[in-house]
């Protein structure tokens, strides 16, 4: 049985231009990863997955595939690609005034019986899109030639929901006026039972690169810094700190080496030794990006604004009583409490910059998460975002 049914979707198609449409069934024979495998292997592709701490699997994992849309910023220039078209737009400020622009062109209807995320632009933002936005200067060389900032718009999305053991297969109609909504809808279930078919299917091998048994050669790791400039570096990142001109710096160097196997297997890897709140594995075209992370960075719903600044680490104990006197060493280390509040107090300004007077606040201060192989000291900022802006300021 398709939500919404056909009646149900033509009352929406006058609220809405983008209507999603989805199925459910059993998810106890099939996993994200093997879902994945069997529908993730065109260009553009992502896999989201959660580890709630020690709570075990987080309730959802999401698989976006076949994108109707694919948004690349470089420079000062957004590319907007799609199935029958490819459209350039300027985008002096950065990308997120045109992002803003393009999610505007969508209308979605609320639907019943989807969690709060069911689809729309997954991606990534770098770095070095901060200078749109504060006064840092461009000298980076771009030896990559990487996108800014990549976002995709699934056609097809995949929520597993863990505590019931089901899986929803979402397929999005979109009502661009030129097809009568009868065939939209009709399109959007054929897509979902093409998704049904193939994950029937078994799960298919992945491909890699076989090494020769009796190449001895140690796999070469290379940075993109000499041991010697790092430490000039951080020679020169303390002496800024003793003059006053800078109170805290993070340095980093790139670390390169060949893989001779497929980058969703290091994602597998990487999902098994590190599990985390936020994994994810994008395909982004000629590249893909492989991560875990313990932090939401910053989130906005519903008007409220939650940063959640991590800051202090212990390694877990070996046994219980180890692990608490590990925690209790951690809150009583002055050096990681003094970290921790300086990330809390900038958490408290950029929180302010965006948000209403008077409604920032620190909800939870230092309080010990643990992960799979560590422990940090976490905090919760929150703010009421201001009426005149949105989750893009």
């Amino acid at each position: 049985m398709y939500y919404p049914d056909e009646a149900k979707f033509k009352q929406l198609a006058r609220k809405g231009n983008l209507i999603p449409v989805y199925k459910e069934g059993l998810a106890d024979l099939e996993t994200p990863v093997s879902a994945f495998m069997k529908l993730g292997q065109g260009r553009f592709s992502y896999l989201l997955e959660s580890v709630e701490m020690e709570e075990g699997l987080g309730r959802y994992s999401f698989l976006g595939v076949d994108p109707f849309l694919v948004f690349e910023f470089k420079g000062k220039e957004a590319i907007l690609c799609s199935t029958e078209s490819r459209e350039v737009l300027s985008a002096h400020n950065g990308p997120l005034g045109v992002l803003k622009k393009v999610m505007a062109r969508f209308k979605v209807p609320s639907l019943r019986g989807l969690p709060r995320f069911f689809g729309g632009a997954v991606g990534y933002v770098g770095y070095d899109v901060t200078r749109f936005w504060e006064n840092v200067p461009a000298k980076n060389p771009d030896d990559l030639s990487l996108p800014d900032a990549l976002f995709m718009f699934a056609n097809v999305l995949l929520i597993f929901d863990h505590r019931d053991h089901r899986i929803r297969v979402v397929s999005y109609a979109f009502l661009d006026g030129k097809d009568r909504p009868e065939k939209m809808y009709e399109q959007a279930t054929k897509r979902i039972d093409e998704v049904m078919a193939k994950l029937r299917k078994p799960t298919p091998r992945l491909i890699s690169k076989e090494r020769d048994p009796k190449d001895r050669r140690t796999v070469k790791v290379t940075s993109n810094l000499s041991r010697s400039s790092y430490e000039g570096i951080v020679r020169k990142a303390k002496e800024y700190i003793r003059e006053g001109d800078i109170f805290q710096v993070v340095l980093s160097q790139r670390v390169t080496r060949e893989i001779l196997t497929s980058s969703f297997n290091i994602y597998r890897a990487l999902r098994s030794l590190n599990p985390s709140p936020y994994m994810y594995y994008l395909r982004c075209g000629d590249f893909e990006i492989v991560g875990s992370s313990p932090e939401i960075l910053v989130r906005v719903e519903g008007g409220d604004v939650t940063l959640r600044p991590i800051a202090g680490t212990r390694r877990r104990g070996r046994n219980q009583s180890d692990d608490k006197a590990l925690a209790k060493e951690l809150l009583a280390d002055p050096k990681e409490r003094s970290e921790h509040i300086m990330l809390v107090d900038l958490g408290r300004n950029d929180v302010g910059r965006v948000c209403q007077y008077g409604t920032v606040k620190v909800s939870e201060l230092m309080v010990i998460e643990r992960y799979s192989h560590v422990m940090h000291l976490v905090s919760d900022v929150q703010g009421r975002l201001k009426r005149n802006l949105d989750q893009y300021d």
